[in-house]
């Protein structure tokens, strides 16, 4: 299978799916109802470790290749951390699968999750085709998605279609995939709903799609709804249950944990990405004479980037090598045989 074709096991093929999505488009409007209904969520759903809502902010989580399941930060670092202080090897929090190392190992585990008609792989797959320019490639993935009910492969559509890239531009398209993805919690789909019935004149509309968006944590939308209420297109009453419905969701996304990544995440930002790379190599080395595998790797890129010396480099292979050796004995080669067999025959039995 090439990575930049599609070949999904459907009932049907690929203009014929693509024929269902679009099938709606000339039929009756949806019904307001249905459009306006405030969804119980966003489309991110909740965190599978700690199942507390995950952030609309898609920098606060993190999409896993391995599995598909989108983790906070929260989790995703206090579990890094739990893997570090224990020496372990670098897992998935969720199915405790090993985190790819390489672009290749991460491309090889998505195709595997395609070929089992994953919706959340193809659409990743199709973001990965948007970021490198291959629209067309991205459209077919991301047509596949959307077939399979993805919300976040609608919104995607939405945008090659509007603007014309990988397909031929076509608004009515575009608003059919910003309603569905609208329709399944997706706050920017929602938010560019509303802007676009603003510009057409139905302020109203605009107002609805505006305050179910803040409802759903979304900043921009609620300054619109700000800036409506000032201009008297929206009500006391609705600016007031847009503003609470707002804060109780970002509310719901919070933890002691997350604020804790927070925090690690702007360290991180200011001392590591932001000039201060020197600081960041030496931490690096320091983790991976650890024996930390991790660290060694970004130890290898800092070398390639010429933060690392060649003789440092050299000193943190060695020190990595012993780290590690030092954690081995005859004895616990035995255990962990031992262990691997038992999990055969369980596996086995099960």
């Amino acid at each position: 299978m090439s990575d930049n074709k599609l070949d999904c096991p459907v009932d049907a093929n690929l203009a014929d799916q693509h024929e269902m999505i679009n099938d709606n488009i000339g039929s009756a409007e949806l019904q307001d109802e249905i459009l306006f209904k405030q969804p119980e969520s966003s489309h991110y759903g909740d965190c599978p470790i700690c199942c507390l809502p995950l952030p609309i902010d898609g920098q606060k989580s993190i999409l896993m290749s391995c599995c598909g399941k989108s983790i906070c930060n929260g989790c995703d670092i206090a579990d890094q951390k739990r893997q570090f202080e224990g020496r372990l090897q670098r897992k998935c929090p969720f199915c405790r699968k090993a985190v790819p190392k390489t672009d290749e190992e991460c491309i090889e585990q998505l195709m595997k999750r395609i070929e089992a008609n994953d919706p959340v792989a193809m659409c990743q797959m199709g973001t990965k085709r948007c970021e490198e320019g291959d629209y067309n490639s991205a459209f077919e993935y991301l047509t596949w998605a959307a077939v399979l009910g993805n919300v976040q492969a609608h919104h995607q559509l939405s945008c090659l279609y509007y603007n014309g890239e990988g397909v031929e531009k076509d608004e009515k398209r575009a608003l059919h995939h910003s309603i569905e993805a609208a329709i399944g919690g997706h706050p920017l789909a929602r938010h560019n709903l509303a802007i676009l019935e603003w510009k057409n004149g139905h302020h109203d509309r605009a107002a609805k799609h505006f305050i179910i968006a803040a409802k759903l944590g979304c900043d921009e939308s609620l300054d619109k709804v700000k800036v409506l209420y000032k201009g008297g297109h929206a009500s006391k009453d609705d600016f007031a249950a847009a503003l609470r419905g707002h804060q109780t969701a970002v509310d719901a996304t919070k933890s002691p944990q997350r604020e804790a990544a927070d925090g690690y995440m702007k360290w991180l930002a200011e001392h590591g990405r932001n000039g201060h790379n020197d600081r960041a190599a030496k931490h690096f080395i320091i983790a991976a004479k650890l024996g930390d595998d991790d660290s060694l790797e970004a130890v290898k890129d800092f070398y390639k980037d010429g933060y690392v010396t060649k003789d440092d480099f050299a000193a943190t292979l060695r020190g990595h090598q012993t780290a590690v050796d030092a954690t081995k004995s005859p004895q616990r080669d035995q255990a962990a045989a031992f262990h691997k067999m038992w999990h055969f025959i369980r596996c086995g039995i099960s």
